[in-house]
């Protein structure tokens, strides 16, 4: 555990003010995919959403960064995360630091590999499309949960933006906590199906 509690995860989601399809699963019997009951159709085109980063860590969370209008480039990665959040967590757990960022385009271009080089910040070796291994997609979770339940629910960007700030805060940091602490069994799960799905 303690070499965990050096770990900053990080990661990037998507947060709409429509129904966020990703988070709705179902059943259905083989050759069933086009019946009526199994299809619901979703606006694409309106409400819009917002793009945020936030980083975890044992006892601890970055503030939730809002990205203003645009992608995530490698240009803005480097200056609106890794030197206002990333650069100043280093420097709070010293150089057992580790920096946990997933292998999207942005996160693994030059400039950041040079930026990274010149703050000596490590960062931990990560499988592609391992979302199962990242404690902080549940995060991500639970606070999807937390602003579907508000009353009543946010109707522009701005509204979204003030209710993601405010629930981040609210999140409570034993869940967090508890999550990291499960990282050794998530990596025991991952080995024991080679790398396949896991229950996590």
């Amino acid at each position: 555990m303690d070499q965990w509690a050096t770990v900053l995860f990080t990661d990037e989601s998507r947060f709409s003010l429509n129904t966020d399809s990703r988070r709705t699963f179902i059943w259905r019997e083989p050759g069933t995919r086009y019946l009526p009951s199994n299809v619901r159709e979703i606006d694409h085109y309106g409400g819009g959403g917002l793009m945020v980063w936030a980083g975890i860590v044992l006892d601890g969370r970055t503030p939730l960064h809002v990205f203003e209008r645009g992608t995530v480039t490698v240009v803005r990665y480097r200056d609106e995360i890794l030197e206002p959040y990333v650069h100043l967590f280093r420097g709070a757990v010293g150089p057992e630091f580790i920096l946990m960022d997933d292998n999207a385009r942005p996160h693994r271009a030059l400039l950041v590999d040079e930026f990274l080089e010149s703050e000596d910040i490590r960062r931990m070796a990560w499988p592609t499309r391992s979302p199962d291994l990242n404690p902080i997609e549940h995060v991500w979770d639970a606070l999807g949960r937390a602003i579907a339940t508000r009353n009543p629910p946010p109707r522009t960007i701005q509204e979204m933006k003030t209710a993601l700030l405010n629930e981040w805060d609210q999140l409570p940091q034993e869940m967090i906590n508890c999550l990291i602490s499960s990282m050794k069994s998530r990596c025991k799960a991952c080995i024991s199906v080679r790398g396949d799905h896991t229950p996590y």
